[in-house]
């Protein structure tokens, strides 16, 4: 991995721009190793009103009632993104 820092920054913010570099790279593998580690097994909106409770925090958040189809990404990051679709 190549980082640029700028060459105005001091010593405190280049090691501040690094350590979170580095923290989200670490995330990262974590992420990854965690994906692995489910193997096969594919998350669905169904068994736990998950997909209720996301809908109540689009409607909390956006002011708008929303109905998720369970063909929506279970990934809460990815989900937020389509709320314009719902």
């Amino acid at each position: 991995m190549n980082l640029d820092i700028p060459d105005d920054a001091d010593d405190a913010e280049a090691a501040a721009i690094a350590a979170a570099v580095g923290a989200h790279v670490h995330d990262g593998y974590l992420a990854a190793a965690a994906a692995a580690a489910a193997g096969d097994e594919a998350e669905t909106w169904t068994g736990d009103g998950t997909r209720w409770t996301f809908a109540g925090r689009i409607e909390g958040l956006q002011g708008r009632t929303n109905r998720v189809p369970e063909t929506a990404p279970t990934d809460a990051w990815t989900a937020s993104g389509r709320t314009d679709r719902f």
